[in-house]
């Protein structure tokens, strides 16, 4: 993987050329942004001759196709709408391509506007696969944590099952710090946008061997994670794991689940009409909602430049969480495994301390996976065509990630049920 480029220079963008900088294969990393001041000030807190910044509209393919020029792999982490320019940008000019979040369209529908997810749900042909194989190249797509990390974790568990009967995800979080204020603001900690359009679409759970939509904030549940998370309200949201893993995993699942925890200032905005793409008269003004919020709320891109040795020492603010419960069969026993870690890669603040001085960023539980599946991708390691995480070897995967200094830890136990006669 000589170069490289970085289409998004955001909360996931800066630590990813961050990270690539540390990679001795990679020799140029270009980073590209509408934004070009925001991509400079990442080259400056970065500090490394690697990096070139440019100008780039992600929504004109010739912007891209220019800024693509030579290079092996594109990494694309901006918006999702921007998907399938990236990726027919990729093809033109003969690179890899690699996304974290894939597949859903500005609109409160996944399958309101043609797009990978629908693809899949509709049982069609997905988006550029022909093309992308035809070409020797890979469209990577949902590489990043959640999804990701967690595909790649699913699979390499259902790679131990004969038969895959059930897929449950969970994902929860809890604040580490005591807060003196009484009423805070809605922070989410990645891009605004994505976290508001997740809860406020209908999300699409697999049932029976059929996709079904479910109401927003549908079958709650109070789940009990390892500690210090403890248990946490979870709901059905809207994600591409329960999608994707049926899709290319097969082995016969019936069922595959996301859920993830309650949040109750955006369902507030949410139910208010502030996720609305529509626009509304006020006093004479067409404004739209969700761009009103969308202005006002805090971005989590400051966290990139904010963070120093300092502050990578501090105690954690906060303790995430993944759990895999998958049931299936093995050697003709049903068995169900758990798998369990923190998606943001470290668990106490030595741990963060060490993956700020090996990658110069610590929100890197997106970034670092992208670039182990790009790594792969331009390495021949993965398929030809579009895939999802879950299509690449998982335990090639998750060594590549020890090996750049980012072990995914996970804690694994197989259970069944015993009955003696």
């Amino acid at each position: 993987m000589q170069k490289v480029l970085v289409i998004g220079a955001g909360a996931q963008g800066g630590p990813c050329a961050s990270i690539l900088t540390r990679n001795k294969e990679v020799v140029k990393i270009v980073l590209g942004d509408i934004d070009l001041d925001l991509a400079n000030k990442v080259k400056n807190k970065i500090k490394s001759d690697k990096v070139t910044t440019v100008k780039l509209d992600a929504a004109k393919v010739e912007d891209i196709e220019r800024a693509a020029k030579g290079v092996d792999v594109i990494i694309n982490l901006t918006l999702t709408a921007f998907c399938s320019n990236i990726m027919r940008a990729a093809l033109r000019s003969g690179a890899h391509y690699v996304d974290t979040s894939f597949g859903e369209p500005t609109l409160l529908d996944i399958r309101a506007r043609d797009n990978i997810l629908s693809q899949i749900i509709e049982k069609r042909p997905v988006e550029l696969d022909r093309e992308f194989k035809e070409a020797g190249l890979t469209g990577l797509v949902g590489c990043g944590g959640s999804p990701g990390v967690v595909n790649v974790l699913a699979r390499y568990v259902c790679d131990k099952l004969n038969r895959v009967d059930e897929i449950h995800i969970k994902l929860g979080s809890r604040s580490l710090e005591s807060s003196a204020e009484v009423v805070s603001a809605w922070e989410p900690t990645w891009s605004p946008f994505r976290a508001l359009w997740g809860y406020a679409v209908e999300p699409t759970v697999f049932e029976g061997g059929e996709y079904r939509k479910y109401p927003i904030y549908a079958k709650c549940e109070d789940y009990t994670f390892p500690d210090p998370v403890g248990t946490i309200p979870l709901v059905y949201h809207q994600h591409q794991e329960p999608i994707t893993l049926p899709h290319f995993i097969g082995k016969s699942i019936k069922y595959a689940g996301f859920k993830y925890p309650v949040d109750t200032l955006a369902g507030a905005f949410i139910k208010m009409g502030f996720a609305s793409p529509k626009a509304i008269d006020v006093k004479g003004v067409r404004i739209v909602p969700r761009d009103v919020l969308l202005k006002l709320v805090a971005h989590p891109v400051d966290t990139f430049f904010a963070e120093d040795e300092s502050t990578a020492k501090l105690p954690l603010e906060s303790a995430g969480l993944c759990i895999l419960e998958i049931k299936g069969v093995r050697s003709g026993e049903e068995v169900t495994y758990t798998v369990s870690w923190p998606f943001s890669l470290f668990s106490n603040s030595r741990e963060r301390l060490e993956i700020y001085r090996r990658f110069g960023a610590t929100t890197i539980g997106v970034a670092l996976p992208a670039v182990v599946g790009a790594k792969m991708c331009v390495e021949g390691e993965a398929e030809k065509g579009v895939i999802a995480a879950e299509c690449l070897d998982p335990i090639k995967f998750l060594k590549m990630m020890s090996g750049m200094g980012a072990a995914v830890k996970f804690h694994e136990v197989v259970s069944k049920e015993v009955s003696i006669a």
